[in-house]
């Protein structure tokens, strides 16, 4: 039996507490680091990811990208919007919002596409973005064995 995954990163760093996504844009730190993400409030990790420095804006810039819809095709952004399109109702939601002329832009199809997801983030800070991409690799290791969204490389 698979060890879930929180339980083997759980010493490869301190962790914050979760928060659902909505708010990490607010409270994430504006450092670099490795963030993790669930579905629900206790669901399963689906989700590693980093953020480097990003003009200061670390892991909170990362997650305002995400949160304005403007990330559809990379990481987490491309992974809950992979969903929501191989979703039919919420693609029949979009459908009927064009047919009745309400067609949207593709960064708001995106923030429709996060709320979807009901995705909680946690997170830890590492000194810059070459420590962030080392632990991502190193977390992503430790969950080969695990069902995640990541595309790796």
């Amino acid at each position: 039996m698979t060890m879930p995954a929180l339980d083997v990163i759980e010493e490869f760093a301190t962790w914050s507490p979760w928060v659902p996504f909505t708010s990490a844009r607010e409270t994430a730190p504006r450092l670099p680091g490795v963030y993790l993400a669930r579905e629900g409030v206790a669901g399963e990790l689906v989700y590693v990811g980093m953020a480097g420095e990003r003009r200061g804006q670390g892991i909170r810039g990362r997650m305002t990208i995400y949160a304005r819809g403007k990330a559809l095709a990379s990481g987490l952004g491309e992974a809950v919007f992979d969903r929501a399109l191989a979703d039919p109702a919420w693609l029949r939601d979009r459908l009927k919002e064009a047919e009745q002329g309400c067609a949207r832009r593709a960064a708001r199809w995106g923030i429709l596409a996060f709320e979807r997801a009901d995705l909680h983030i946690c997170w830890t800070v590492t000194s810059d973005g070459t420590a962030a991409r080392s632990l991502e690799k190193r977390v992503l290791v430790a969950l080969k064995n695990h069902t995640l969204w990541n595309r790796i490389k």
